[in-house]
């Protein structure tokens, strides 16, 4: 074995630890609120009777929150509604925006991709939260309708990523070699282009998952989507927050599961997107 092969070697393994640990710390930083969000409400058990208990005391591990409602049992109720809609905006976002940007990048028809793209442009030009608010201000949507309004704000960003990045993979040769051989448009769109920018669509989603928790914490901050008096991460900090210093644990909890959800979602994205190491080093050697 050569020093060369020993160093690359090592470089490979340290690698190799350096995306182990990542995404270990992934999973560490998300476990916990993604644990409250989705089996809080089992372990909640039944309300108790309001008191007004600032302090950790009386059986309220994080006191009161302004109307007395235990703060505890807020947390464990309120995450559900965040991740849940957030998670259903985001797969109804790339459920629109795969189809639309594959279409518009292997399409050989200027005025198909003219019209599958150009009302995204209109779309994308008005910000994101203005559009949810002016819609909420005319209808009064719930979870789902604010689920719905949430992805179709990210249609637009993801649809023209899939075309940027499918539009490199369908000039390569090998997809004139398979359209020449007579394979279906599926199985050139998904089976080699669509594969091709897996990498892409990943990298996209920790990004985009983050940027939906936003709107979804935003808008529910502001009261969209969700009623003013309900279990809610968001709003818990909204409702709260007059009262920080009197008590910290009704704004400061919910406000910090929000950032580790986040934070933990983009460390996986990046530990499972990280190539191995070494891959490169063996493919020379065998050259």
């Amino acid at each position: 074995m050569t020093a060369g092969t020993v160093t690359e070697a090592g470089t490979a393994a340290a690698a190799g630890r350096r995306r182990t640990g990542r995404f270990a710390l992934g999973v560490a930083v998300i476990a916990v609120p993604l644990v409250l969000a989705l089996l809080g409400p089992v372990f909640a058990g039944e309300p108790g009777p309001r008191t007004a208990s600032f302090t950790l005391g009386d059986g309220h591990w994080l006191g009161t929150d302004f109307v007395g409602r235990d703060v505890w049992r807020q947390v464990l109720h309120g995450g559900r509604p965040v991740v849940l809609t957030a998670l259903g905006a985001g797969a109804l976002a790339y459920l629109v925006a795969l189809p639309v940007g594959l279409a518009a990048a292997l399409t050989h028809r200027r005025w198909l991709e003219e019209l599958l793209m150009r009302p995204l442009d209109v779309l994308i030009a008005v910000p994101s939260l203005l559009l949810i608010l002016l819609v909420a201000s005319v209808f009064s949507p719930g979870a789902i309708g604010l689920a719905l309004l949430v992805a179709l704000v990210n249609v637009p960003d993801a649809a023209r990523l899939v075309r940027a990045a499918a539009t490199e993979a369908a000039a390569r040769p090998v997809v004139e070699a398979l359209r020449l051989q007579g394979e279906s448009w599926w199985r050139v769109a998904v089976g080699y282009v669509g594969r091709s920018i897996l990498r892409t669509l990943g990298a996209d989603a920790g990004t985009r998952l983050t940027g939906v928790l936003y709107l979804v914490a935003t808008a529910a901050f502001l009261g969209v989507g969700v009623a003013p008096d309900a279990a809610d991460w968001a709003v818990m900090v909204d409702r709260n927050r007059t009262g920080l210093f009197v008590q910290p644990w009704a704004v400061v909890v919910p406000a910090l599961l929000i950032v580790a959800l986040t934070t933990g979602t983009n460390l996986l994205f990046d530990a499972a997107l990280e190539k191995p190491g070494g891959r490169r080093g063996r493919k020379e050697r065998r050259a």
